[in-house]
């Protein structure tokens, strides 16, 4: 019997599960996927090690499953779950589905043993952030499961589901507010006369550096700013630009449209 099944076999179940069997949490032979797409079939088993993965009997596939991880879009999902009807109820179900509330996780799944995630896409080169949601009615097995699961392509953290609008806000749309200062950063180094990509390799390995400095050193993100700042130098100049163009507040606006906009499609 498979242990844990995929409902969708698209990039991100496919680098969760490749990372579920490269930590050795799961073998291959554990873990199966069911996905409408042949091709998406196809490149999961390949992608993963050897995991299965087939486009015919959806039912068939998530029966074999002790648990299921449904990793579809948010508009497939209920023609998705439709084959599965009655077929859910004694299992754990975890969804990535983006947007969708536990609440109606159980009206479409039967299940009550509901784990909602918001993941994001650093998982796909293992490096992921994720925050996780149980149902009441989970069993604390659920809980673990998840945190497993997700742990193996980055980091998972427990938080109530009436945060995951700010976990979507920061950390699921956060990657994208990264890139653009990585290219607004390489860009301001053209400016100045470097070739594109010595400014790009620069600027990618300054955002990498300085975040593995901030995870590792357990140094206070303050003091580590000061590190780099001497009075009256460059970075001290550079600061005093950021603030003048509001850096910080932008940031925080952005954080905050984008967590209205999460409830406002939740609400749907």
């Amino acid at each position: 019997m498979s242990k844990l099944c995929f409902l969708g076999a698209g990039k991100m179940a496919t680098a969760i599960a490749g990372g579920l069997v490269r930590a050795k949490l799961f073998p291959a032979s554990e873990i199966e996927a069911f996905d409408v797409s042949p091709k998406a079939a196809e490149a999961f088993r390949t992608a993963t090690g050897g995991c299965a993965a087939q486009s015919e009997d959806c039912a068939g596939v998530i029966a074999r499953g002790e648990a299921v991880l449904l990793a579809v879009k948010p508009q497939m999902l209920a023609d998705a779950l439709a084959p599965l009807r009655g077929k859910l109820t004694e299992k754990p179900v975890i969804s990535i589905v983006a947007g969708v509330s536990i609440a109606r996780l159980k009206e479409l799944t039967g299940s009550v043993r509901i784990v909602r995630v918001m993941p994001n896409t650093p998982a796909l080169v293992g490096c992921g952030a994720a925050a996780f949601a149980p149902s009441p009615e989970c069993q604390a097995a659920d809980a673990v499961l998840a945190e497993r699961i997700f742990s193996a392509v980055g980091i998972a953290i427990q938080q109530p589901e009436a945060n995951l609008n700010a976990v979507t806000a920061l950390s699921g749309s956060g990657p994208a507010y990264v890139f653009e200062f990585i290219k607004a950063l390489a860009d301001g180094g053209v400016a100045e006369g470097l070739a594109h990509d010595v400014a790009l390799k620069l600027a990618i390995r300054t955002v990498i550096g300085s975040a593995l400095m901030a995870e590792k050193s357990g140094i206070p993100i303050g003091v580590l700013t000061d590190m780099v700042t001497s009075p009256g130098g460059t970075t001290s100049r550079a600061l005093e630009t950021l603030a003048e163009y509001k850096f910080k507040a932008g940031v925080w606006k952005a954080v905050r449209a984008a967590a209205e906009r999460s409830r406002e499609l939740g609400g749907k």
